[in-house]
């Protein structure tokens, strides 16, 4: 299959609410017509499917985002020992929970004999063959729950990217500034220096109207080549990011092996955040040809994802120790233009990305406002909806202009509520009559809990640092003296 094709696939896979709504207008009947074995029923109505290679592309590009750059900071706020190790953990553990949610996707399908189904209707459909009565009778608040949450989930990936590409394009234009004006006498170095302070609230003003307009693209087939060229551009990128933080890494005895455990939460959120693709497992299920081999795909993929983030993770630490930025990419060089250029070909492909994560709540929110509206108002209706949306991401980005604390908050709100505190629950209502042992409940037990605490103290900690940036303050007020006397010693220099 060519590219283009590819990134159609891709489109699709984008669409996993929308999908489940349009399933739902299709009567039981049918459905009972259709019902097949459990490892056949993806395949309905889907006979040429994807092939393995292609899935196993599609979870890459699910799960490798601005997360990844910002895992490096991550592993400082776990510490040098404990960090890689609790990457893993939670890596295993939501690859543990994306089989949960396929298996128990499998049993519905065949208890309450439909065709396919997404992952808010397995929520539902689970908290109605449960046990408990109270959960029987308001099953469909398990698919308002997920939808939430995935709507959520986008939008706050929406706003990291804002902030991402605030944070990138300020430095390689301030990167612009000082090499252009490094050789001019003192006015000039002054009027540079006031050049720099420019407020990163502004970059994200100049990105807002340009978001707009790319989200008045309504389909997503036409950004087919751009998403194509912004994969490529990231994948040139990151080639080039790893290159340069192998070449000089700090022993690691000199980094602290454990950090306190008031920063931990902040390390939560963000691992969360990296790991969270479970909303387009099923959706991709539904479309492989094998459905038997998706769960070989599955782990073949994360594998591969998990092996991406704790290198890039512990190496990016081990290169740039307590200087880690909150992205990567704003430790690399501002003089040399080969890693200037990865902050614009990264910015690039999250750029085009944006309006991808941005199709699904879109899709969901915007038919519910224009359904109210005559059809002569439903294009104005639509687009100044579509408008407002861009501007509640800028606005969450504005109000909290630091990409660290951004993706702990999503990770810590939303990631961990669909990626390890539905599932192990969802495993426990749909496969409670077929006798679980208690091992299976302790450790779905153990799993929720988990995800519980990470929300609570995520949550908490990111919400904390927030109002009452102390440390961020003080880092600030210390990159600015040393900013000063840099300027200084350039100005002495060229006298």
């Amino acid at each position: 299959m060519d590219g283009g094709g590819r990134e159609e696939l891709d489109m699709e896979v984008m669409k996993p609410l929308i999908d489940e709504q349009n399933s739902d207008g299709i009567s039981d009947e049918e459905h009972e017509n259709n019902f097949l074995p459990a490892e056949k029923h993806y395949q309905l109505g889907n006979e040429e499917g994807i092939t393995f290679i292609q899935t196993l592309t599609h979870l890459l590009k699910g799960n490798i985002g601005t997360g990844l750059l910002g895992l490096p900071l991550a592993i400082k706020n776990a510490g040098i020992v404990i960090g890689p190790i609790s990457l893993v953990f939670i890596g295993v553990i939501s690859v543990h929970c994306m089989h949960i949610l396929v298996r128990c996707s499998h049993c519905l399908c065949q208890r309450m004999k439909k065709s396919s189904l997404g992952y808010s209707d397995t929520v539902s459909y689970a908290m109605e063959v449960g046990p408990l009565t109270a959960l029987q009778k308001r099953a469909s608040w398990g698919r308002y729950i997920v939808d939430f949450f995935l709507v959520i989930t986008q939008l706050g990936f929406c706003s990291v990217y804002v902030v991402f590409l605030a944070e990138n394009v300020k430095q390689v234009h301030e990167g612009f500034l000082v090499n252009k004006t490094a050789p001019i006498n003192v006015s000039a170095t002054s009027s540079s220096s006031e050049k720099r302070s420019t407020d990163l609230r502004i970059y994200m003003l100049c990105f807002l109207p340009f978001m707009i307009l790319l989200v008045f693209i309504r389909d997503l087939k036409s950004l087919s080549l751009l998403s194509l060229l912004a994969n490529l551009s990231m994948a040139v990128s990151l080639v080039i990011i790893y290159q340069y933080i192998v070449r000089d890494i700090v022993d690691p005895r000199k980094l602290p092996p454990v950090v306190g455990w008031k920063k931990y939460p902040l390390f939560f959120g963000t691992a969360i955040f990296a790991f969270e693709g479970i909303g387009v497992v099923l959706p991709l299920e539904n479309r492989m040809k094998d459905t038997t081999r998706f769960p070989l795909a599955l782990n073949i993929g994360m594998g591969i994802v998990m092996t991406l983030y704790i290198s890039l993770a512990t190496l990016g630490y081990l290169r740039f120790g307590d200087e880690i930025k909150g992205s990567i990419t704003l430790n690399l060089p501002q003089d040399i233009w080969l890693y200037q250029s990865v902050k614009i070909l990264y910015s690039f492909g999250i750029f085009v990305t944006y309006s991808i994560q941005y199709y699904v709540p879109a899709e969901i929110l915007i038919p519910a406002v224009t359904s109210k509206v005559e059809q002569k108002w439903k294009l104005l209706c639509e687009l100044v909806t579509r408008a407002l949306l861009v501007c509640s991401t800028c606005a969450v980005a504005v109000l909290i202009p630091r990409l660290d604390l951004v993706i702990s908050f999503v990770g810590a709100v939303s990631s961990s509520t669909l990626a390890l505190i539905l599932p192990p629950l969802v495993e426990i209502l749909t496969f409670y009559k077929e006798n679980l042992s208690l091992w299976t409940i302790f450790k779905d037990v153990f799993i929720a809990v988990i995800g519980v605490v990470g929300f609570l103290t995520g949550t908490y900690v990111t919400v904390e640092e927030i109002i009452y940036p102390a440390s961020t303050v003080l880092a600030n007020a210390t990159e600015s003296i040393s900013a000063d006397l840099n300027a200084t010693n350039l100005v002495v220099g060229l006298k």
